[in-house]
């Protein structure tokens, strides 16, 4: 049975809206905020500009963090928006009926405007209403903040439901670890929030003693989430009420389209059914024969997915072994592996990446636009790995009749390990190999080895780039107004060519990627520092104003114009000197910062340069 005949058959929850695509529900989401004031604005890149705790955006609020924390957006104080996530923390759970790694959440969001009961009251009307999505009250499912020593339960927002139709026994009061938001650092605004569920029809396996979404059991999906930021906690540890708090909400393309279609499963909506029939191509096996197969085939089709859009993206990256590069080279590994599972021995990824660019080719044409060369990233890694996969064989082999002298016929975790951290050989393959030989791995060994790894490797990841601001402290404040003087220089001293492809600014120092081919000389770099230090001798002023971002074109203004921006943005001017297209935050007057100072320069990647410099106060 192929894949679009096998969906013809499926189970329905009981609600089915079967003619809601994704499309529509994206339009639907921001024309229902649009009527209650919001201004649409554009996702950003998965690489996170203002969160350096993260390799990707992992949920729709990273974006926005500079305005959750104070930062006046140029479009106003309530925004919609439908923003590309990455999340890979669940990884092991992708291929279950709702877990992704790639996924699209639509927000909506009142910076110290509207609070808990527009958001709820909004969050409902667009579920329930038959103007909107039309969703069964009675197939909804709510949980609030339970409450703890300091912290209120949140008897407001379950008022709320009350008041709009939702039955006491359907409102679950739940734990921090549920429903709590934030801080994103160690100190900053947070809140509780209200999450929605929706009742699939599935059967608990505890029937009547179902706890509703505590539950472990699949019976409810979470379809969206509702942040009350209205505290901010200190550095004592405590939670003080925010003059103006803020409301960010998420509610996930897939899932919420799983639900209005009546499907099973995530995978059974138009985002993944071309992807499911274009590994049926390459690999024979008809979906639906063997559930253990169909996993494989979902997994490949969620990492695939998720690879196009990282290799494709406005900031794209290409597979490494360090930061996102890592990430990426993991889940294109995955997908081979899984094919392979499959019986496909060869390459074969850019046949379901095809199928995958092709469902988003009216929404994101940045995939569109780098088709060839994710087609050719893909292939180069499949080839590199299968390579890899070749050479542990081998050494395998060489290892094989030593392993088989042990009585116990086990392969210790180390040598497990050997094979993982050395050849890069999975650890899957080594248990399959050694089953083969009537052996077993240990794989409780092998896990303590690689923990240990992975806390060496956290401890470098923690010295490496990252992308965006960690705070808005007064330092990092003035780094960043310093990093747009060195931009300009930059181009003054190697050329126009010398642009920004990312940034990294702590209380410490600034980190400072340009695009560049070859070491800068000493003398470059020490000009650039005399270029810099003479604007700061100045006193300019920093001053920003709003405007078009084709005004701001035209103006000459800096800016990663691969990126996608508001049609309004925010032109910060230092002086005559510089004019840049950002987010903030500056200071008001160079003369604060002091002397300005490169530490280092070297090669970040291929055709890029990195700086490190500091602030001598």
């Amino acid at each position: 049975m192929a894949a679009g005949s096998l969906l013809g058959t499926v189970r329905t929850f009981g609600y089915n809206s079967a003619t809601m695509t994704a499309a529509d529900l994206r339009r639907k989401y921001q024309e229902f905020f649009q009527s209650k004031g919001h201004a649409v604005i554009s996702g950003k890149s998965l690489i996170p500009e203002n969160d350096p705790t993260v390799l990707f955006n992992t949920a729709g609020m990273q974006p926005l963090v500079p305005y959750l924390l104070g930062e006046k957006h140029p479009l106003g104080t309530r925004l919609v928006d439908v923003q590309k996530c990455v999340r890979t923390g669940d990884i092991e759970e992708v291929g279950d009926p709702s877990h992704l790694t790639f996924f699209e959440m639509l927000g909506n969001w009142s910076l110290g405007d509207y609070f808990k009961k527009e958001a709820i009251s909004w969050s409902f009307e667009f579920l329930t209403s038959k103007s909107w999505l039309g969703i069964p009250k009675e197939k909804l499912w709510v949980t609030v903040f339970a409450g703890e020593p300091g912290i209120p339960r949140d008897e407001e927002s379950a008022e709320i439901w009350k008041g709009l139709g939702i039955p006491a026994n359907r409102i679950s009061y739940l734990p921090r670890k549920d429903n709590w938001w934030g801080p994103a650092g160690q100190t900053g605004p947070c809140g509780p929030d209200s999450e929605m569920f929706y009742d699939t029809g599935r059967v608990c396996p505890k029937g009547e003693g179902c706890e509703g979404p505590a539950c472990n059991c699949r019976k409810w999906m979470e379809i969206w989430n509702d942040v009350f930021m209205q505290y901010n906690k200190d550095a004592e540890g405590k939670y003080n009420l925010l003059p103006k708090p803020n409301v960010d909400t998420g509610m996930g393309v897939e899932r919420t389209s799983t639900v209005l279609q009546g499907k099973k499963s995530v995978y059974e909506t138009e985002l993944f059914t071309p992807i499911i029939a274009a590994v049926e191509k390459a690999s024979g096996y008809v979906y639906g024969t063997e559930e253990a197969k169909d996993t494989y085939v979902r997994v490949i089709c969620d990492h695939v997915k998720t690879a196009c859009f990282i290799l494709g993206d406005d900031l794209g990256v290409k597979p490494s072994n360090l930061g996102q590069g890592y990430v990426l080279r993991r889940l294109i590994r995955r997908a081979v592996r899984n094919g392979r599972k499959l019986g496909i021995t060869g390459t074969f990824l850019k046949i379901p990446a095809a199928a995958a660019i092709e469902i988003y080719r009216s929404i994101y044409d940045e995939i569109v636009g780098r088709a060839a060369m994710i087609f050719e990233e893909l292939t180069h890694e499949e080839e590199r790995f299968l390579k890899t996969l070749e050479h542990g064989e081998k050494e395998w082999e060489k290892m094989l009749p030593g392993l088989q002298k042990n009585p116990q016929k086990v392969v210790s975790g180390r040598t497990a390990f050997k094979l993982y951290d050395t050849y890069g050989f999975p650890i899957e393959i080594t248990t399959d190999l050694a089953a083969e030989a009537g052996m077993t791995v240990d794989k409780a060994g092998f896990d303590e080895a690689f923990v240990k790894h992975q806390e060496l490797s956290k401890a470098g990841a923690d010295k490496t780039f990252k992308g965006g601001l960690a705070d808005h402290s007064e330092m990092t404040t003035a780094l960043h107004t310093a990093t747009h003087l060195m931009h300009k220089a930059l181009q003054m001293v190697l050329g126009d060519h010398a642009r920004q492809k990312g940034s990294n600014i702590t209380p410490e120092r600034l980190r400072f990627d340009f695009s560049h081919e070859g070491k800068m000389t000493p003398e470059q770099i020490a000009e650039v520092e005399k270029i810099v230090n003479e604007q700061i001798g100045k006193a300019m002023p920093v001053t920003m104003t709003m405007m078009g971002i084709q005004d701001a074109k035209a103006l000459g203004a800096m800016a990663l114009f691969g990126e996608k921006y508001e049609d309004t943005v925010k032109v910060y001017k230092i002086g005559d000197f510089s004019t840049e297209v950002c987010g903030g935050p500056h200071v008001e007057n160079t003369k604060v910062l002091g002397k300005f100072k490169i530490q280092k320069e070297e090669a970040s990647s291929a055709g890029v340069r990195r700086i490190r410099a500091v602030l001598e106060l």
